[in-house]
């Protein structure tokens, strides 16, 4: 039996047993169910031969930047001997060798301060925080992990929401709209003023409550334990999304829940369970808000294109094109120079992709301190 229909058995054989299931628990089964969930099973599902590609599969630029970055928050806290660097969802593990390879040409006296520990997501509730307890990070960094979490998912009928839950016909998944589960939801979105009764019925949004757990927990593990003794740190995220206001507009009526299967995008995430990527636009004004709770202060929100030009994406670009493409001003004619010029389009086309305001280029970056 495939990983999907026996996935979508032991979902059917849930809602027969407990009924309709929120949309966050189905979320929860088919991307992190023991054994059958999309995330703990098989090979990975990034890059070119999976189902998405992440800014690490597009060029090393981005880990390189991300290294300055890096070193920039060493300076700041002082140059500690020890400067302990977590990263969250880490998939294959191509950011922190590549940000260490950088820093072993680049910056050996910040390679030499590095410790760099890294943690995937393998568990829905584990995978929030994973980290041992005897790691004391200093930047705690994640690049397109909270819009993994499962979510809940409200649609606006007449002067309410309901919560859009997941129940079975005829042996197959459907949705339906019932009456809220979790009480969280009923404040949500009033919390952000955002003016959801004033849109058409039938608009959908996605609630991340997961996220607000883990920026939590995260805020407190970066601060430690011991209360008279807060460390100084950050918290980095990369992640596609916008601020509260920007991300809940009457003109997004469908929400922004998103299905990845093979590099094609869909909006069917109840069929193929197990097999697919479910994600969801990140909501930063809520990561703000609950690290702010927590006592960090927000240090930066912005574009990734504007990160990547601030930490210096463009500069690194024409160092390259002066090292090794000489050929295509002195030789272009030769068969060296038009090799040396199609490689040069092609990382034209690479540093493009990552800062493309119409794509990848738009993810945010949101930098809290302490």
């Amino acid at each position: 039996m495939q990983v999907s229909s026996a996935l979508q058995q032991r979902i059917l054989e849930r809602i027969q047993d407990e009924g309709p299931i929120s949309f966050a628990t189905y979320m929860r089964m088919a991307l992190y169910e023991p054994g059958f969930g999309y995330y703990v099973t098989g090979e990975a599902k990034m890059g070119w031969e999976g189902d998405y590609y992440t800014s690490t599969d597009v060029a090393n630029f981005f880990a390189h930047s991300m290294g300055r970055q890096l070193q920039q928050m060493w300076e700041q806290l002082g140059r500690p001997a020890h400067f302990g660097v977590l990263e969250q969802g880490s998939g294959r593990g191509d950011l922190a060798r590549q940000i260490q390879k950088w820093a072993t040409q680049e910056a050996p006296d910040f390679l030499a301060a590095l410790r760099y520990q890294v943690a995937d997501i393998n568990t829905g509730e584990d995978a929030l925080t994973t980290l041992a307890s005897d790691f004391e990070p200093s930047v705690i960094l994640s690049n397109e992990l909270v819009d993994a979490f499962p979510v809940h998912v409200v649609e606006k009928q007449g002067e309410h929401l309901y919560e859009v839950h997941v129940t079975s016909q005829n042996g197959r998944l459907r949705e339906i709209a019932d009456e809220y589960e979790n009480p969280a939801l009923n404040t949500y979105l009033d919390s952000f003023k955002i003016p959801w009764r004033t849109f058409a019925d039938g608009w959908r949004a996605e609630i991340n409550l997961d996220a607000l757990v883990w920026m939590k927990r995260t805020s407190q593990l970066l601060l430690g334990t011991n209360p008279r003794r807060k460390r100084r740190g950050f918290i980095l995220a990369i992640d596609y999304g916008d601020t509260a206001r920007q991300l809940y507009i009457n003109d997004r009526h469908h929400g922004t829940l998103t299905c990845y299967y093979q590099h094609q995008l869909s909006d069917r995430p109840l069929v193929r369970p197990g097999e697919q990527d479910i994600t969801a636009h990140v909501n930063f004004t809520a990561l703000i808000r609950t690290a702010r709770e927590q006592g960090l202060r927000l240090q930066t929100l912005t574009t990734q294109r504007q990160w990547l030009m601030d930490h210096g994406i463009y500069e690194e670009l024409e160092r390259l094109h002066q090292q090794h493409f000489g050929k295509i001003d002195t030789d272009r004619a030769s068969d060296q120079g038009q090799i040396a010029l199609l490689q040069w389009y092609n990382l034209r086309q690479r540093v493009s992709v990552l800062t493309n305001p119409m794509s990848m280029g738009n993810f945010k970056v949101l930098i809290m301190k302490r």
